[in-house]
């Protein structure tokens, strides 16, 4: 049985030292969005600033004091991207075309899964939460169950990807924790974002739960509170139905399907080569990143972070 890893701190990689703090930190702030070929506007600069608390001002005029503008970044149409690459204002503006069509399943299909056996919380993450996807992306959520019935609510949930399926929308929902790990173990400036970016769409109760636990998400993102995205919230659900259905799995069967359901999945995930170290299974998590795309995000930004030194050199 793979277990959780341990929290790990990951640290933010700097470029020239001599640089001011703030504007070093919108650099910084805009090579990661660079990661994506995705440019910021001020406003956005400031909410995902990295590491430095200031205020939306004090950004806007670092943004216009001619020291970061051209040597490091361009200005375009009202957003920022690291010099060189303003045809991202562009690719920005077409995927924002695309989100605009995903957003009305992704919010359907939301709050279908929030409907559904012991889940407590329902989130869109990933790329559509800030409105960056190509036509072939699909729509990722961060799903807490209610605590030894994960993969049990896992199950149903993936049924419904296949009625999704059939119907030609692609949804993922590639991460389940139980309320009992509302705490995330990986920090780095990668999941903070992850944590900072989500859309709830059922409980806002547990949203402030998971922000005021994973509170870690400071350090890296200081400005960056609650949701970016204000979508209509729908209230914890009880239909009979589906009380009906927890009264009936709360017992020796939910039991024994709870842990025949996790056993089986396990072993077939096991069998997958080169597991991911992100990718992490248990009681009370099922992280299906399969891929390593955080690591590779963080890498490519270092990246990027390394060539702005040398420039600055």
């Amino acid at each position: 049985m793979s277990v959780e890893p341990p929290a790990v701190e990951a640290a933010v990689p700097w470029f020239d030292p001599h640089q001011p703090e703030l504007e070093r930190a919108i650099v910084q702030t805009v090579a990661y969005a660079d990661v994506f070929d995705y440019p910021l506007t001020a406003d956005e600069v400031h909410r995902y600033l990295v590491g430095v608390v200031a205020s939306v001002d004090a950004v806007r005029a670092a943004l216009t004091n001619g020291r970061l503008v051209p040597r490091y970044l361009t200005s375009c149409d009202g957003y920022f991207a690291l010099a060189g690459n303003a045809r991202s204002v562009d690719a920005r503006r077409r995927r924002a075309g695309v989100a605009a069509r995903m957003w009305g399943p992704a919010l359907y299909y939301g709050r279908v899964i929030a409907a559904l056996p012991f889940v407590r919380f329902v989130a869109v993450t990933g790329a559509l939460t800030m409105d960056n996807v190509e036509p072939d992306a699909d729509v990722d959520y961060l799903i807490v169950t209610e605590p030894d019935r994960l993969w049990i609510c896992r199950a149903l949930v993936i049924a419904l990807v296949r009625v999704a399926a059939l119907r030609g929308d692609r949804i993922c929902p590639n991460y389940f924790i139980s309320e009992r790990a509302l705490l995330l173990s990986e920090r780095s400036l990668f999941s903070a974002h992850e944590v900072a970016q989500m859309v709830p769409l059922a409980n806002l109760d547990l949203y402030r739960k998971i922000r005021e636990l994973n509170d870690w998400t400071d350090s890296y993102l200081p400005n960056a509170a609650g949701p970016p995205k204000q979508v209509p919230v729908d209230a914890p659900r009880a239909r009979r139905v589906c009380a009906l259905a927890e009264s009936g799995l709360r017992t020796s069967l939910g039991v024994r399907l709870e842990r025949w359901e996790m056993s089986r999945k396990l072993r077939k995930f096991s069998r997958r080569p080169a597991q991911h170290a992100e990718a992490v299974f248990g009681p009370d998590w099922c992280k299906g990143h399969f891929d390593g795309h955080g690591q590779r995000v963080l890498d490519a930004f270092a990246d990027r972070l390394h060539a702005l030194e040398r420039r600055s050199t």
